[in-house]
């Protein structure tokens, strides 16, 4: 059944008003998410649901007349283990939208206008990406297909018709060029932890770049040597890492766990005694380096995080400000134009069942009502009634329609 606009809500867990660790606890790993997301779905009863996880953002799409869809139900149906004090920062800090307000937000979302770095190209892809997986675990329906169809529309006119992403700057750049302005070496031994799309998108990055001395762990060996072969590095299992005796001067970790891998054992059994200064680029959510290594006052690194960056990122902020604007207009421009094309569909299928019933009713004219005044015609005449007959069909099903049209453009115009 098609939903009035009302229904579609947003909650969304982000780095605008949340800390990423907390963010990343709503993450759910790629295995689990049919299973959990389909749970979600029946327990909050819910007609359609989307999930979006990126680096620094969680969000859960729904389109439900329920009010049980709010961030502590969310807590609780999927079962995340928050301290209380956690629980009601995430209840009270996360971002609520519904109806023509979340249209806008994954306007916004989608065009990377409420990134930590405006101008991240790849968010686009991620949203698409979110769509396509849901909607293949029969997660989604009608509503959400036509708001992510205009979704893409508009985060495309946008790349396309502005200035925002000129000189774009994604986490991976930023992590990149912050390892060029610490003059890191081409001959630097690189430990990438982790082969999923960050880490992929850095390690081709530093490939490019000259950076050819890099050892690959992770989880599933096969998807890293494949990374590996492409970019000419060695690749071996995550599970190896602790035994690891090459040493390291940067070591780039981005992996899905929800604890710690790097700990304080492991980092020493990797420094292999060498007490120069380390790099650590840590992108992880939550982060992958025990916070007791960055309190230990031996430990000689130079640690950058997601946190970090994000310092980088604001002042980005500022100087696309200039597009900001621009980019709104076409924003508001194109939440018009969906809210017409939403009506529209809400006609069509609330008439979708009028060529059915017109369909009938000639039906019932033509070899009931009328079926003896019939026989008496020949074949000829018949055939002429038959077509005017059809006609009148088409007329009656396509009229009430435009006439339909009409008013919903009347209106929006006013």
């Amino acid at each position: 059944m098609h939903r009035d606009l009302s229904q579609l809500k947003v909650i969304a867990f982000t780095h605008k008003t949340l800390p990423l660790e907390l963010v990343g606890k709503f993450h759910i790993e790629p295995g689990a998410q049919k299973a959990r997301l389909h749970a979600l779905k029946e327990k909050l009863k819910l007609d359609e649901l989307m999930y979006i996880s990126t680096c620094n953002r969680v969000e859960f799409i729904g389109v439900t007349g329920s009010s049980h869809f709010n961030p502590s139900e969310i807590v609780d149906a999927l079962e995340i283990n928050l301290s209380d004090t956690d629980r009601s920062k995430c209840s009270s800090n996360a971002e609520s939208h519904q109806a023509e307000e979340a249209v806008k937000h994954l306007f916004k979302v989608s065009s990377s206008l409420d990134s930590m770095v405006i101008g991240e190209r790849e968010i686009i892809t991620q949203v698409r990406k979110s769509y396509e997986e849901c909607c293949a675990m029969g997660l989604t329906g009608d509503a959400l297909r036509l708001v992510i169809r205009k979704t893409i529309e508009t985060a495309k006119t946008i790349f396309t018709e502005t200035d925002v992403f000129k000189k774009p700057v994604s986490v991976v750049s930023l992590a990149f060029h912050r390892l060029r302005d610490l003059n890191v070496p081409a001959d630097s031994r690189i430990l990438m932890i982790g082969a999923g799309k960050t880490n992929r998108a850095m390690t081709r990055f530093l490939s490019k770049h000259g950076y050819e001395n890099i050892v690959i762990f992770n989880r599933s060996l096969e998807n890293g040597k494949k990374l590996a072969e492409e970019v000419g590095a060695r690749a071996e299992e995550l599970k190896s890492l602790s035994g690891y005796k090459g040493g390291f001067d940067v070591m780039i970790t981005c992996t899905s766990a929800s604890e710690p891998i790097i700990t304080q054992p492991i980092f020493n059994e990797l420094a292999h005694g060498d007490e120069n200064r380390k790099v650590v680029i840590d992108l992880a959510i939550p982060g992958d380096l025990d916070e007791a290594i960055l309190q230990n006052p031996e430990t000689n690194i130079r640690y950058i995080d997601i946190e970090e960056l994000k310092i980088t990122a604001d002042k980005n902020l500022a100087e696309r400000s200039r597009e900001i604007e621009k980019c709104e207009e076409i924003i508001d421009m194109k939440l018009l134009e969906f809210h017409d094309i939403y009506k529209q569909r809400e006609i069509e299928l609330a008439m979708r069942d009028i060529p059915l019933q017109v369909k009938q009713i000639k039906e019932m004219a033509l070899n009931e009502i009328y079926a003896k005044d019939l026989e008496s015609m020949n074949a000829e005449s018949r055939e002429v009634l038959d077509r005017v007959v059809n006609y009148l069909e088409k007329k009656y099903i396509s009229v009430p329609m435009k006439m339909a049209r009409e008013v919903m453009l009347s209106q929006s115009k006013k």
